[in-house]
Protein backbone atom coordinates (compact mmCIF):
# COMPACT_ATOMS: atom_id res chain seq x y z
CA UNK A 1 0.00 0.00 0.00
CA UNK A 2 1.84 3.07 -1.22
CA UNK A 3 0.70 6.67 -0.97
CA UNK A 4 -0.98 7.72 -4.16
CA UNK A 5 0.65 11.01 -5.02
CA UNK A 6 2.54 11.58 -8.22
CA UNK A 7 6.32 11.30 -7.88
CA UNK A 8 8.46 14.30 -8.65
CA UNK A 9 10.04 14.93 -12.00
CA UNK A 10 13.41 13.82 -10.72
CA UNK A 11 12.16 10.48 -9.45
CA UNK A 12 13.08 7.17 -11.07
CA UNK A 13 9.47 6.68 -12.09
CA UNK A 14 9.43 9.74 -14.32
CA UNK A 15 12.82 8.75 -15.69
CA UNK A 16 11.60 5.27 -16.50
CA UNK A 17 8.48 6.55 -18.16
CA UNK A 18 10.25 8.96 -20.47
CA UNK A 19 12.12 6.42 -22.54
CA UNK A 20 11.13 3.73 -25.01
CA UNK A 21 11.63 0.93 -22.49
CA UNK A 22 11.61 0.45 -18.75
CA UNK A 23 15.34 0.45 -18.24
CA UNK A 24 17.79 0.46 -21.11
CA UNK A 25 19.86 -2.28 -19.43
CA UNK A 26 18.49 -5.28 -21.23
CA UNK A 27 15.16 -5.57 -19.42
CA UNK A 28 12.25 -6.77 -21.53
CA UNK A 29 8.64 -5.85 -20.92
CA UNK A 30 6.09 -8.35 -22.18
CA UNK A 31 2.43 -7.69 -22.81
CA UNK A 32 -0.04 -10.47 -22.03
CA UNK A 33 -3.50 -10.95 -20.62
CA UNK A 34 -4.47 -11.11 -16.98
CA UNK A 35 -3.73 -14.15 -14.82
CA UNK A 36 -5.88 -15.29 -11.92
CA UNK A 37 -5.68 -17.44 -8.79
CA UNK A 38 -2.41 -15.92 -7.61
CA UNK A 39 -1.50 -16.51 -3.97
CA UNK A 40 0.82 -14.42 -1.80
CA UNK A 41 3.90 -16.37 -0.74
CA UNK A 42 6.74 -13.91 -0.21
CA UNK A 43 5.52 -10.44 0.66
CA UNK A 44 3.52 -9.74 3.79
CA UNK A 45 0.95 -7.70 1.89
CA UNK A 46 -2.80 -8.18 1.87
CA UNK A 47 -3.88 -10.04 -1.22
CA UNK A 48 -6.10 -8.10 -3.62
CA UNK A 49 -5.27 -4.63 -2.25
CA UNK A 50 -1.70 -4.16 -3.40
CA UNK A 51 0.32 -7.14 -4.58
CA UNK A 52 0.64 -10.89 -4.43
CA UNK A 53 3.80 -12.88 -4.96
CA UNK A 54 4.17 -16.43 -6.23
CA UNK A 55 7.17 -18.60 -6.76
CA UNK A 56 7.70 -19.49 -10.41
CA UNK A 57 10.15 -21.61 -12.36
CA UNK A 58 11.52 -20.72 -15.77
CA UNK A 59 10.65 -23.64 -17.99
CA UNK A 60 13.70 -23.68 -20.23
CA UNK A 61 16.26 -23.50 -17.40
CA UNK A 62 14.45 -24.62 -14.25
CA UNK A 63 15.65 -21.48 -12.46
CA UNK A 64 13.42 -20.24 -9.65
CA UNK A 65 12.04 -16.69 -9.46
CA UNK A 66 9.45 -14.76 -7.47
CA UNK A 67 6.72 -13.05 -9.51
CA UNK A 68 5.17 -9.99 -7.86
CA UNK A 69 1.74 -9.11 -9.25
CA UNK A 70 0.84 -5.45 -8.67
CA UNK A 71 -2.55 -3.96 -9.47
CA UNK A 72 -2.37 -0.80 -11.59
CA UNK A 73 -5.56 0.65 -10.14
CA UNK A 74 -6.18 0.77 -6.39
CA UNK A 75 -9.20 2.35 -4.78
CA UNK A 76 -10.13 3.84 -8.15
CA UNK A 77 -6.79 5.57 -8.68
CA UNK A 78 -4.14 4.93 -11.32
CA UNK A 79 -1.00 3.64 -9.56
CA UNK A 80 0.99 2.69 -12.63
CA UNK A 81 3.54 5.46 -12.14
CA UNK A 82 4.22 4.34 -8.58
CA UNK A 83 4.94 0.83 -9.85
CA UNK A 84 7.26 2.23 -12.50
CA UNK A 85 9.02 4.13 -9.70
CA UNK A 86 9.68 0.83 -7.90
CA UNK A 87 10.93 -0.75 -11.13
CA UNK A 88 13.31 2.15 -11.73
CA UNK A 89 14.74 1.96 -8.20
CA UNK A 90 15.36 -1.76 -8.66
CA UNK A 91 17.08 -0.99 -11.96
CA UNK A 92 19.22 1.62 -10.27
CA UNK A 93 20.41 -0.95 -7.73
CA UNK A 94 20.75 -3.92 -10.05
CA UNK A 95 24.55 -4.03 -9.62
CA UNK A 96 24.31 -4.08 -5.84
CA UNK A 97 24.51 -7.61 -4.37
CA UNK A 98 22.32 -6.75 -1.38
CA UNK A 99 19.24 -5.52 -3.28
CA UNK A 100 16.85 -8.02 -4.85
CA UNK A 101 17.51 -8.38 -8.57
CA UNK A 102 14.81 -7.57 -11.12
CA UNK A 103 14.76 -10.14 -13.92
CA UNK A 104 11.86 -9.13 -16.18
CA UNK A 105 8.70 -7.04 -16.20
CA UNK A 106 5.36 -8.02 -17.71
CA UNK A 107 2.24 -5.92 -18.10
CA UNK A 108 -1.42 -6.83 -18.44
CA UNK A 109 -4.47 -4.56 -18.72
CA UNK A 110 -4.91 -4.63 -14.93
CA UNK A 111 -1.51 -5.58 -13.46
CA UNK A 112 2.23 -5.22 -13.76
CA UNK A 113 4.29 -8.27 -12.91
CA UNK A 114 7.84 -8.00 -11.62
CA UNK A 115 9.83 -11.22 -12.02
CA UNK A 116 12.38 -11.02 -9.23
CA UNK A 117 15.30 -13.00 -7.90
CA UNK A 118 14.08 -15.78 -5.60
CA UNK A 119 15.40 -15.63 -2.03
CA UNK A 120 14.95 -19.19 -0.76
CA UNK A 121 15.71 -18.36 2.88
CA UNK A 122 12.62 -16.21 3.34
CA UNK A 123 12.34 -13.23 5.66
CA UNK A 124 14.77 -12.63 8.52
CA UNK A 125 11.60 -12.04 10.56
CA UNK A 126 11.36 -15.79 11.11
CA UNK A 127 14.73 -15.91 12.89
CA UNK A 128 13.97 -12.73 14.81
CA UNK A 129 10.98 -14.37 16.51
CA UNK A 130 12.48 -17.86 16.78
CA UNK A 131 13.33 -19.61 20.04
CA UNK A 132 16.70 -18.71 21.53
CA UNK A 133 18.50 -21.75 20.10
CA UNK A 134 17.23 -21.04 16.59
CA UNK A 135 17.54 -17.25 16.71
CA UNK A 136 20.36 -15.19 15.21
CA UNK A 137 23.70 -15.27 17.01
CA UNK A 138 25.44 -11.94 17.42
CA UNK A 139 28.12 -12.87 14.89
CA UNK A 140 25.33 -13.61 12.38
CA UNK A 141 23.74 -10.22 13.03
CA UNK A 142 27.12 -8.52 12.55
CA UNK A 143 27.58 -10.08 9.12
CA UNK A 144 24.00 -9.52 7.97
CA UNK A 145 23.87 -5.96 9.31
CA UNK A 146 27.03 -5.07 7.43
CA UNK A 147 25.37 -6.30 4.23
CA UNK A 148 22.20 -4.34 5.00
CA UNK A 149 24.22 -1.20 5.60
CA UNK A 150 26.23 -1.65 2.42
CA UNK A 151 22.95 -1.93 0.50
CA UNK A 152 21.45 1.10 2.26
CA UNK A 153 24.67 3.08 1.77
CA UNK A 154 24.42 2.40 -1.95
CA UNK A 155 20.82 3.60 -2.01
CA UNK A 156 21.60 6.71 0.04
CA UNK A 157 24.56 7.53 -2.21
CA UNK A 158 22.04 7.63 -5.04
CA UNK A 159 19.59 9.73 -2.98
CA UNK A 160 17.09 6.91 -2.48
CA UNK A 161 15.47 6.52 0.95
CA UNK A 162 13.72 3.16 1.47
CA UNK A 163 11.30 4.23 4.27
CA UNK A 164 10.13 0.70 5.14
CA UNK A 165 13.17 -1.17 6.42
CA UNK A 166 11.96 -3.98 8.69
CA UNK A 167 12.55 -7.75 9.10
CA UNK A 168 9.77 -8.57 6.63
CA UNK A 169 11.57 -6.62 3.89
CA UNK A 170 14.96 -8.27 4.41
CA UNK A 171 15.18 -11.70 2.79
CA UNK A 172 17.83 -14.42 2.96
CA UNK A 173 19.29 -16.27 0.01
CA UNK A 174 19.22 -19.47 2.10
CA UNK A 175 18.17 -20.51 5.58
CA UNK A 176 20.61 -23.37 6.20
CA UNK A 177 23.41 -22.53 6.01
CA UNK A 178 22.53 -18.92 6.76
CA UNK A 179 22.79 -17.03 3.48
CA UNK A 180 23.17 -13.39 2.49
CA UNK A 181 20.54 -10.68 2.66
CA UNK A 182 18.41 -9.13 -0.06
CA UNK A 183 16.58 -5.85 0.51
CA UNK A 184 13.10 -5.86 -1.05
CA UNK A 185 9.91 -3.80 -1.43
CA UNK A 186 10.65 -0.29 -2.66
CA UNK A 187 7.00 0.73 -2.89
CA UNK A 188 7.44 3.43 -0.24
CA UNK A 189 10.87 4.58 -1.38
CA UNK A 190 11.45 8.18 -2.37
CA UNK A 191 14.12 10.18 -4.20
CA UNK A 192 15.49 12.90 -1.93
CA UNK A 193 15.86 16.17 -3.79
CA UNK A 194 18.21 18.67 -2.13
CA UNK A 195 15.90 21.58 -2.86
CA UNK A 196 12.72 19.91 -1.59
CA UNK A 197 11.32 18.94 1.78
CA UNK A 198 9.50 15.63 1.99
CA UNK A 199 6.83 15.25 4.67
CA UNK A 200 4.65 12.15 4.64
CA UNK A 201 2.99 9.85 7.15
CA UNK A 202 4.12 6.44 5.99
CA UNK A 203 5.78 3.26 7.17
CA UNK A 204 5.14 0.41 9.59
CA UNK A 205 4.33 1.56 13.15
CA UNK A 206 7.09 -0.25 15.07
CA UNK A 207 9.84 1.03 12.76
CA UNK A 208 8.86 4.62 11.95
CA UNK A 209 11.13 7.44 13.10
CA UNK A 210 9.96 10.27 15.40
CA UNK A 211 10.10 12.83 12.57
CA UNK A 212 7.44 10.91 10.66
CA UNK A 213 5.06 11.00 13.62
CA UNK A 214 5.67 14.73 14.16
CA UNK A 215 5.33 15.41 10.41
CA UNK A 216 8.82 16.86 10.20
CA UNK A 217 10.93 16.50 7.03
CA UNK A 218 11.98 12.99 6.07
CA UNK A 219 15.66 12.45 5.26
CA UNK A 220 18.14 9.65 4.69
CA UNK A 221 18.48 9.55 8.49
CA UNK A 222 14.90 8.27 8.65
CA UNK A 223 16.18 4.94 7.32
CA UNK A 224 18.92 4.91 9.95
CA UNK A 225 16.36 4.99 12.77
CA UNK A 226 14.67 1.92 11.23
CA UNK A 227 18.04 0.18 11.04
CA UNK A 228 18.52 0.85 14.76
CA UNK A 229 15.17 -0.77 15.53
CA UNK A 230 15.98 -3.62 13.14
CA UNK A 231 19.30 -4.29 14.87
CA UNK A 232 17.58 -4.29 18.27
CA UNK A 233 15.03 -6.84 17.04
CA UNK A 234 17.65 -9.09 15.41
CA UNK A 235 19.78 -9.19 18.56
CA UNK A 236 17.03 -9.58 21.16
CA UNK A 237 13.90 -10.83 19.42
CA UNK A 238 12.09 -7.89 21.07
CA UNK A 239 10.49 -4.95 19.29
CA UNK A 240 11.68 -1.99 21.38
CA UNK A 241 8.73 0.37 20.91
CA UNK A 242 5.85 -2.06 20.36
CA UNK A 243 2.78 -1.28 22.47
CA UNK A 244 -0.60 -2.89 22.85
CA UNK A 245 -1.95 -0.74 20.02
CA UNK A 246 -0.75 1.82 17.47
CA UNK A 247 -1.32 4.75 19.80
CA UNK A 248 0.86 3.22 22.52
CA UNK A 249 3.53 2.32 19.98
CA UNK A 250 3.59 5.89 18.64
CA UNK A 251 3.75 7.27 22.18
CA UNK A 252 6.72 5.01 22.98
CA UNK A 253 8.54 6.28 19.89
CA UNK A 254 7.74 9.93 20.55
CA UNK A 255 8.84 9.70 24.19
CA UNK A 256 11.84 7.44 23.44
CA UNK A 257 10.51 4.75 25.79
CA UNK A 258 12.95 1.89 25.25
CA UNK A 259 15.11 -0.28 27.45
CA UNK A 260 18.68 -1.55 27.23
CA UNK A 261 18.37 -3.81 30.28
CA UNK A 262 20.66 -6.77 30.88
CA UNK A 263 17.68 -9.08 30.72
CA UNK A 264 16.86 -8.03 27.17
CA UNK A 265 20.48 -7.88 26.01
CA UNK A 266 21.70 -11.01 27.79
CA UNK A 267 24.87 -12.17 26.03
CA UNK A 268 24.95 -9.17 23.68
CA UNK A 269 28.17 -7.15 23.57
CA UNK A 270 28.46 -3.55 24.78
CA UNK A 271 29.70 -2.62 21.32
CA UNK A 272 26.44 -3.82 19.78
CA UNK A 273 24.41 -1.79 22.26
CA UNK A 274 26.53 1.28 21.50
CA UNK A 275 25.84 0.74 17.79
CA UNK A 276 22.08 0.80 18.42
CA UNK A 277 22.32 3.86 20.66
CA UNK A 278 23.97 5.85 17.86
CA UNK A 279 20.91 5.21 15.68
CA UNK A 280 17.94 5.42 18.06
CA UNK A 281 18.42 9.16 18.55
CA UNK A 282 15.52 11.61 18.34
CA UNK A 283 17.25 14.27 16.21
CA UNK A 284 17.89 12.93 12.68
CA UNK A 285 21.08 14.98 12.30
CA UNK A 286 22.56 13.26 15.39
CA UNK A 287 22.16 9.74 14.02
CA UNK A 288 25.04 7.87 12.45
CA UNK A 289 24.95 7.65 8.68
CA UNK A 290 25.22 4.34 6.84
CA UNK A 291 28.83 5.13 6.02
CA UNK A 292 29.62 5.92 9.66
CA UNK A 293 27.87 2.74 10.81
CA UNK A 294 30.08 0.65 8.53
CA UNK A 295 33.08 2.06 10.39
CA UNK A 296 31.67 1.30 13.84
CA UNK A 297 33.91 -1.07 15.88
CA UNK A 298 31.04 -3.54 16.28
CA UNK A 299 31.02 -4.22 12.54
CA UNK A 300 34.77 -4.41 11.98
CA UNK A 301 36.36 -6.41 14.83
CA UNK A 302 39.05 -8.76 13.56
CA UNK A 303 37.13 -11.77 14.86
CA UNK A 304 34.30 -11.17 12.39
CA UNK A 305 36.39 -10.83 9.27
CA UNK A 306 36.15 -13.56 6.73
CA UNK A 307 37.94 -13.74 3.33
CA UNK A 308 34.63 -13.83 1.48
CA UNK A 309 33.59 -10.57 3.16
CA UNK A 310 36.73 -8.88 1.88
CA UNK A 311 35.90 -9.97 -1.65
CA UNK A 312 32.31 -8.79 -1.29
CA UNK A 313 33.48 -5.50 0.16
CA UNK A 314 35.75 -4.93 -2.82
CA UNK A 315 32.92 -5.70 -5.23
CA UNK A 316 30.65 -3.29 -3.39
CA UNK A 317 33.27 -0.55 -3.51
CA UNK A 318 33.49 -1.02 -7.25
CA UNK A 319 29.70 -0.90 -7.52
CA UNK A 320 29.63 2.37 -5.60
CA UNK A 321 32.15 3.85 -8.00
CA UNK A 322 30.53 2.54 -11.17
CA UNK A 323 26.86 2.39 -10.12
CA UNK A 324 24.35 4.22 -12.24
CA UNK A 325 22.92 7.53 -11.12
CA UNK A 326 19.32 8.54 -11.67
CA UNK A 327 20.61 10.55 -14.63
CA UNK A 328 22.17 7.36 -16.03
CA UNK A 329 18.80 5.65 -15.89
CA UNK A 330 17.15 8.60 -17.61
CA UNK A 331 19.77 8.59 -20.36
CA UNK A 332 19.68 4.83 -20.78
CA UNK A 333 15.98 4.44 -21.45
CA UNK A 334 16.26 4.14 -25.22
CA UNK A 335 15.70 0.47 -25.93
CA UNK A 336 14.68 -2.72 -24.19
CA UNK A 337 16.66 -5.73 -25.34
CA UNK A 338 15.75 -9.36 -24.92
CA UNK A 339 18.06 -11.34 -22.63
CA UNK A 340 20.55 -13.69 -24.27
CA UNK A 341 18.82 -16.75 -22.87
CA UNK A 342 15.60 -16.05 -24.74
CA UNK A 343 15.05 -18.17 -27.83
CA UNK A 344 13.79 -16.63 -31.05
CA UNK A 345 10.40 -18.26 -30.57
CA UNK A 346 10.05 -16.46 -27.24
CA UNK A 347 10.47 -12.95 -28.60
CA UNK A 348 7.20 -11.27 -27.82
CA UNK A 349 5.83 -7.84 -28.54
CA UNK A 350 7.82 -5.42 -26.40
CA UNK A 351 5.83 -2.50 -25.08
CA UNK A 352 7.18 0.89 -24.22
CA UNK A 353 6.37 2.63 -20.98
CA UNK A 354 4.32 5.77 -21.47
CA UNK A 355 2.95 8.33 -19.05
CA UNK A 356 -0.59 7.17 -19.68
CA UNK A 357 -2.31 3.83 -19.46
CA UNK A 358 -0.98 1.08 -21.69
CA UNK A 359 -3.06 1.02 -24.87
CA UNK A 360 -4.54 -2.38 -25.58
CA UNK A 361 -4.97 -3.86 -29.06
CA UNK A 362 -5.89 -7.02 -30.88
CA UNK A 363 -2.25 -8.06 -30.64
CA UNK A 364 -2.88 -8.92 -27.00
CA UNK A 365 -4.77 -11.99 -28.09
CA UNK A 366 -1.51 -13.31 -29.52
CA UNK A 367 0.39 -12.59 -26.31
CA UNK A 368 -2.02 -13.80 -23.64
CA UNK A 369 0.01 -16.90 -22.78
CA UNK A 370 3.41 -15.25 -22.93
CA UNK A 371 4.34 -15.66 -19.29
CA UNK A 372 2.83 -19.12 -18.99
CA UNK A 373 4.96 -20.29 -21.91
CA UNK A 374 8.09 -19.33 -20.02
CA UNK A 375 7.26 -19.84 -16.35
CA UNK A 376 5.51 -22.51 -14.31
CA UNK A 377 3.86 -21.21 -11.15
CA UNK A 378 3.97 -23.34 -8.03
CA UNK A 379 1.85 -23.57 -4.92
CA UNK A 380 2.58 -21.05 -2.16
CA UNK A 381 5.42 -21.84 0.25
CA UNK A 382 4.33 -19.51 3.07
CA UNK A 383 1.05 -18.42 4.58
CA UNK A 384 -0.17 -14.97 3.66
CA UNK A 385 0.23 -12.49 6.53
CA UNK A 386 -1.20 -8.99 6.00
CA UNK A 387 1.17 -6.10 6.64
CA UNK A 388 0.22 -3.23 8.92
CA UNK A 389 0.89 0.32 7.82
CA UNK A 390 0.28 3.71 9.36
CA UNK A 391 -1.96 5.12 6.67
Amino acid sequence: MIPLEKPGSGSPSSAAASGSGPTGRGRTVFLYNDCSKMVSVVCRITRGKFAVVRKCVKKDSGKEFAAKFMRKRRKGQDCRMEIIHEIAVLELAQDNPWVINLHEVYETPSEMILVLEYAAGGEIFDQCVADREDAFKEKDVQRLMRQILEGVHFLHTHHVVHLDLKPQNILLTSETPLGDIKIVDFGLSRIMQNSEELREIMGTPEYVAPEILSYDPISLATDMWSIGVLTYVMLTGISPFLGDDKQETFLNISQMNLSYSEEEFDGVSESAIDFIKKLLVRRPEDRSTAEECLKHPWLIPSSTWDPSLKVKGALEAKALQEGASVADIRAGLETAEAEDSLGTEEFIVVTSYTLGQCRQSEKEKMEQKAISKRFKFEEPLLQEIPGEFIY
